[in-house]
């Protein structure tokens, strides 16, 4: 399906009101699209809010741990196409309070998949948001789909458990369903300032030091949004192709990085060297390394990132900058 090929396509995206959510409607809505988004709440401060796009979807109140609502997100607008983004996405809070999380990520995830096998006459595509953290630690990087999956902290394992849960609904009853790893997500429009890059922007533009919650030292793969939103969005198209069903792909931005890299990177190009980092060395539950290979994606998708870090974190900086502008 090229990008012309979504028009007039009935698409329902979770967790619209989060960072990938509204660049993942931001993008379907372009291409002329029917979207549906099941959101809990009108965030005023999320960007498909503030942006008015929200009003240009069809709207269903309601949350994953709620069957009936989930159906109905599925059912009313007969949707072809399923992009799961809803989930609770803080490793903070998981670790903090893990059931909350469990219910949102895993009870959330069968909800849906369910929905999706109730309505499997409508429903041709279905694709499920991971992470790497499904993976946990292992002892040779980078992470490949044949990795084997060894979360161990709460977030972890509520990721791999919605994964084990997506496959079981292909193999079990055949869904049309694709899982998507991705690395750590960046861009316009996360507002969670426990996230390195929001976190650090919003220390930096204030003219405040940047915090480090780690030793500075872990290392992560960083991949800009609008090509996560694109990932999402090619997977869904090779199940409608009826290919990838069943099975699960890396998306990574090839940029791996230091957290003290990052903020290093963050420090220049906002002009603020002058601010050196907080390190405090708190963190806890949470893996050390971790990059993916996207080789799987470039070569049965032919995907690729259409963004540099460089380029992802300039637009974010700009994004940013006008957000927090007084």
């Amino acid at each position: 399906m090229s990008g012309a090929g979504w028009a007039g396509r009935r698409v329902l995206v979770t967790g619209a009101t989060g960072i990938v959510g509204s660049w993942v409607v931001k993008a379907l809505l372009a291409r002329r699209a029917s979207v549906t988004t099941l959101v809990v709440d009108r965030d005023p401060e999320a960007e498909i809010v503030r942006s008015g796009e929200l009003d240009r979807t069809r709207v269903v109140l309601g949350a994953l741990e709620d069957p009936a609502a989930v159906d109905r997100a599925v059912g009313v607008s007969e949707v072809d196409t399923v992009i799961h983004l809803g989930a609770q996405t803080l490793v903070g809070p998981a670790r903090r309070s893990p059931v909350p999380t469990f219910e949102a990520n895993i009870r959330g995830t069968w909800n849906l998949l369910e929905a999706c096998r109730a309505h499997a006459d409508v429903v041709k595509a279905v694709v499920v948001a991971s992470s790497d953290k499904a993976y946990g630690s292992a002892a040779e990087l980078p992470y490949t789909e044949d990795t084997p999956l060894r979360a161990c902290h709460p977030y972890d394992v509520s990721k791999a458990c919605a994964d084990l849960i997506a496959g079981s609904y292909h193999a079990t009853y055949g869904l049309p369903v694709a899982v998507a790893r991705c690395g750590n997500i960046y861009g316009g429009g996360d507002l969670n300032w426990s996230r390195i890059v929001p976190g650090t922007l919003q220390s930096l533009l204030r003219g405040e030091r940047p915090i480090i919650r780690s030793d500075g030292r872990f290392v992560r793969d960083y991949l800009y949004v609008r090509d996560a939103a694109g990932a999402y969005l090619r997977l869904a198209e090779a199940l409608h192709a009826r290919e990838g069903a069943g099975e699960a792909f890396n998306f990574s931005g090839d940029a791996r990085r230091t957290v003290l890299e990052i903020v290093t990177d963050l420090q220049r190009m906002t002009g603020r060297t002058d601010l050196p980092p907080d390190i405090r060395n708190t963190a806890r539950a949470e893996i050390r390394d971790q990059w993916l290979s996207a080789d799987k994606a470039q070569r049965l998708l032919g995907w690729r990132p259409a963004f540099t870090l460089e380029q992802g974190l300039g637009e974010t900086v700009a994004w940013y900058r006008e957000w927090l502008a007084p």
